[in-house]
């Protein structure tokens, strides 16, 4: 959207519209005086629960006159305009903010400040409530409306969470060397078409091709520039609490999903014991079954819900267990006793993407081919290989309705005799 500057001034000269909006700033000492915070974050918001827009700072919406931005000012107006973002929307809103110099007769160089807001994969409150963008102006969202909107942008619609296009993000954000991975000797030899056809890509409502949800998932080098919370933080503590002062290791896994499962697998394998016995030659005992474990992250990271804003996968190691929580509850209609009889999934495209992404030659899983498997196996198999190790067979347990834990039980050290 206004790709050159000279595409904004024009569009600037038409005046505000449902995807511009024009402000002038007024300042009192080192701070933004006009227009309040509240109110600007009320429209911040208002235009990403509608559509793709632009806010340009330092333009006279009534007269269309450039007034510019003091340099001494750019930097205070940025950090403006940011904690609003971060501080008086919820959840916060993920905008490009760029200074941009445009030439002026009278005065040289102008600056001004370009916001571009996407249109937002959430629904997003600011302080006055729930607003959206109506021509040039806001309006505050009927319970009806606000309600369809929730829908649409929910797990709930035809299109699901995982398969909706990222505004944030453009077709270079996908990498060649990720998803050729998916391709076969039946795929289509165009690069485009390949990559519509496995929904990687999707057009918005507007026609606009962006990376879907899946797509960035598995085949952005870093997804957490879009998706901010899609990683898995690891902790590894001495001892049976949460306690910081007996943290042993943590780090934060990051980039495509099938990476975080391998990486998260050897934090594990790193931090549980491996117990030895003689019988008669030496036999090495794990705390946990690798192809549990495996299992376990592998369901984490693929039915975990996307749509919770500000909520990751933790996985946290003890000495007697090993906790997994995943945002969400169970999906659809199933319950925690029927986990390891039934099988379903919030996210279809991504179960589906995964299902074909080929497993490297490694010794956490030598019966599959690909990370995902489609017969319902892997909760099963958390439990017999668990139980067989530690003798108590692992839990699923629901947490305030917005986290699925699952408990996986340590083995005890080998008498000796």
């Amino acid at each position: 959207m206004f790709e050159t500057t000279n595409e904004l001034l024009n569009q600037i000269r038409l005046g505000e519209d449902s995807s511009l909006e024009l402000k002038d700033l007024k300042y009192k000492g080192d701070r933004v005086k006009d227009p309040h915070r509240k109110s600007l974050a009320d429209e911040l918001a208002a235009m990403a629960n509608t559509s793709n827009g632009v806010f340009v700072f330092g333009i006279d919406d009534k007269t269309k006159t450039i007034t510019g931005i003091p340099e001494n000012k750019l930097d205070i107006v940025e950090t403006w305009i940011r904690e609003i973002c971060n501080d008086l929307i919820d959840p916060p809103l993920d905008c490009r903010i760029r200074k941009i110099p445009v030439p002026n007769d009278d005065d040289g160089d102008l600056i001004i400040i370009r916001v571009d807001v996407p249109r937002s994969l959430f629904v997003h409150k600011s302080s006055g409530g729930y607003f959206k963008r109506l021509g040039s102006s806001k309006r505050e969202m009927s319970s009806e409306v606000l309600a369809r909107l929730f829908q649409q942008r929910s797990q709930s619609r035809m299109i699901y969470f995982d398969e909706q296009s990222v505004p944030s993000a453009t077709r270079e954000s996908l990498d060649k060397n990720l998803w050729g991975k998916f391709r076969t000797k039946l795929s289509p030899q165009k690069d485009s078409e390949f990559l519509f056809k496995l929904k990687l890509l999707r057009k918005d409502e507007d026609g606009k091709v962006y990376p879907s949800v899946s797509g960035l998932l598995l085949a952005c080098q870093q997804p957490q520039e879009f998706l901010p919370n899609a990683f898995i933080q690891a902790v590894s503590y001495r001892g049976t609490n949460r306690n910081s002062a007996y943290q042993l290791d943590a780090r934060d896994i990051v980039g495509p999903l099938d990476i975080q499962i391998m990486e998260a697998c050897k934090f594990v394998e790193k931090n549980m014991k491996t117990f030895a016995v003689k019988e008669p030659g030496r036999i090495d005992i794990q705390q946990y079954s690798s192809q549990a474990v495996f299992e376990a992250i592998v369901n984490a990271v693929t039915h975990r819900d996307y749509s919770i804003y500000g909520s990751k996968i933790r996985l946290q190691m003890f000495s007697d267990r090993l906790e997994i929580f995943s945002p969400g509850t169970v999906p659809n209609s199933m319950t925690i006793d029927t986990l390891h009889l039934r099988q379903s999934t919030r996210n279809e495209l991504l179960t589906s993407l995964l299902a074909r992404c080929p497993l490297p030659v490694d010794k956490l899983s030598s019966v599959r081919q690909s990370y995902m498997d489609k017969r319902g196996e892997g909760v099963p198999i958390i439990y017999s290989k668990s139980e067989k190790l530690s003798g108590k067979r692992p839990e699923y347990q629901p947490i305030d309705d917005n986290e699925l834990l699952l408990t996986i039980f340590a083995a005890p050290p080998p008498e000796i005799y």
